[in-house]
């Protein structure tokens, strides 16, 4: 069974501010993007596991999967449910997201 899979507002926010700044160039490009991270976040659910332990916090229940050059950041919660806390781009530093971490 999957584990569900919810998001904070700010990776929402997120993920409309990845999607606007793209579709500056490319809509197409944009909806592919946001089309990825999508899928990806719902595989979080099927595979809470999947993905990298962010090295920044060196906490298990912290978890990235790179997007194109975008990291979805999400963290395994003790009732099994995942919540997508970040999405941002590689270059952008992780300290600018660390208060969404519980």
């Amino acid at each position: 069974m999957d584990a569900p899979v919810r998001w904070s507002p700010e990776a929402r926010e997120d993920l409309r501010d990845i999607a606007a700044y793209i579709a500056r160039d490319s809509a197409t490009y944009a909806r592919a993007v946001v089309t990825e991270i999508l899928n990806a976040a719902e595989m979080t659910g099927q595979f809470p596991q999947i993905g990298r332990i962010v090295p920044e916090t060196n906490n298990p229940c912290i978890r990235e999967r790179f997007v194109y050059s975008y990291g979805v950041i999400c963290q395994l919660n003790d009732d099994h449910s995942i919540l997508i806390i970040a999405i941002i781009h590689g270059k952008r530093l992780l300290k600018n997201v660390n208060d969404r971490f519980a």
